[in-house]
Order: structure tokens, then sequence, then C-alpha cells
């Protein structure tokens, strides 16, 4: 469609795209059809040969498709940091993660921790939990969803504990974010945007970027769990 642009983003972008499609229709901007999944769930089907005019992944995901010459280098710019935080089911106690030690002692208690095998979360807490040196005991009782939103497992009592980006939790209802993970356990993810080299239109693609960049969106951003 002439008036519609075509978007792939990250699950942890998903709160703030949707509300800022709406927004930026409304103000006279094109349509956004958005897609969204894990991050190298996309690199996959990019490399598989779908198309879009618009990506948005991690910073170091949208650096390898510009390398590739999949997406415009000059048009790729930075959206937002976010942070991998912890959730429980509404009107649960929220547990000590201010801390390494304390972090440490909640996942051991859990009944069971919800991570996503292929998401960046997931990633970064399987590499955690075996810096701690408590993989075996977690993972012996995890619940490892492949994809999707890990605090969708708290409403169902399938775990006691949820693991993702902080932008990623909120948007289940039904759950509450505890907090971050303590910083010195992780870097923020930074999450990028570019158009696709292929996209038939540049200009409209560009003119939404700049948006997405601009201090206009950075409350919708912060409102999601994003650091603009």
């Amino acid at each position: 469609m002439p008036d519609t642009i075509r978007l792939l983003s990250t699950l942890a972008l998903k709160g703030a795209v949707a509300d800022l499609a709406g927004q930026y229709a409304a103000a006279g901007g094109v349509r956004i059809d958005a897609d969204f999944a894990p991050t190298l769930a996309l690199l996959d089907r990019i490399r598989r040969g779908e198309g879009a005019d618009i990506l948005i992944l991690t910073q170091e995901g949208l650096a390898e498709l510009a390398r590739e010459a999949s997406v415009a280098a000059a048009s790729c710019v930075d959206l937002a940091r976010s942070c991998v935080g912890i959730a429980v089911k509404e009107g649960a106690l929220h547990p000590d993660i201010a801390s390494e030690a304390g972090l440490r002692a909640t996942l051991l208690a859990a009944r069971s921790v919800a991570y996503s095998r292929i998401g960046v979360s997931g990633i970064f807490f399987a590499r955690l939990i075996e810096s701690l040196g408590i993989a075996a005991e977690i993972n012996a009782r995890a619940t490892i969803i492949p994809s999707g939103f890990t605090a969708e497992r708290l409403v169902t009592d399938e775990a006691d504990l949820a693991v993702q980006q902080i932008s990623e939790l909120k948007q289940v209802a039904g759950i509450e974010v505890v907090g971050p993970i303590p910083r010195v356990l992780q870097t923020p993810a930074v999450f990028s945007a570019g158009r696709m080299t292929a996209s038939g239109k540049a200009e409209q693609a560009d003119r939404l970027l700049r948006y997405l960049a601009s201090d206009e969106v950075a409350p919708v951003l912060r409102e999601s769990g994003l650091e603009p």
C-alpha cells in the first residue's frame, strides 16, 4: 500500500511502537504496519528474503545488516536503551534483587524462573546464571519459552519470576515489575532503527526514522520502560 510503511521490530519496542503508530498517523504521517519478534528471529527472516521498509533491532543486529548492505548505514539511528528486569505476579511479594547476593538467593528460592530461549534477555540471563554458578539449579526447574513474553507464565502460575527486558515485561497485564537486575551485572541493550536498502519508500521511511529518534517520542519510550 502506498500510504503504509512496513516495520519489523524487536519485541522490546512493541509497546512504544503501538502507541506511536496511532499518534504518527493521526498527525498526518503514514500508516505503520508493524510486526514484532526477537532480534535473532528477525535477522533470520530478513536473511531468508523477507522485506520491510524499517527495521528496529539491537544495535549489534542492525549493524550486521548494514555491513551486509541490507540496511542503509546512513539511515541508522539509536532509539533507546533497555535493561533486563524481573517481574512477579500481581500482588506477590517483591523479592530482593538489589544486589548480586540478593538476586542469587531470590533466583534459587523461586519455584521456577521464566526466560526466553532466543531473545537478547534470555541469552543474557543464561550467561548470568552460569557466571553466578547456579545454572544447573535454575535450569532444572526453569520455564524456558522459545519466544514471546515471559511474564505470561506468571499469570498462568507456571513460574514465580519472569526475566526479560523491562519494556517487554510491561506488555503483560496482571504482573508487577520488581525492577532491573543490578546494573553492575548487566550492560543495557541499545535498540536502533534503520531503513532497508530495498525499500521503495525511502523518503517516507526516513521521515518516520527522524520522528522515532526525536525528543517528541521520549515520554512514550519512558512510559513503556525504555530509556530514550
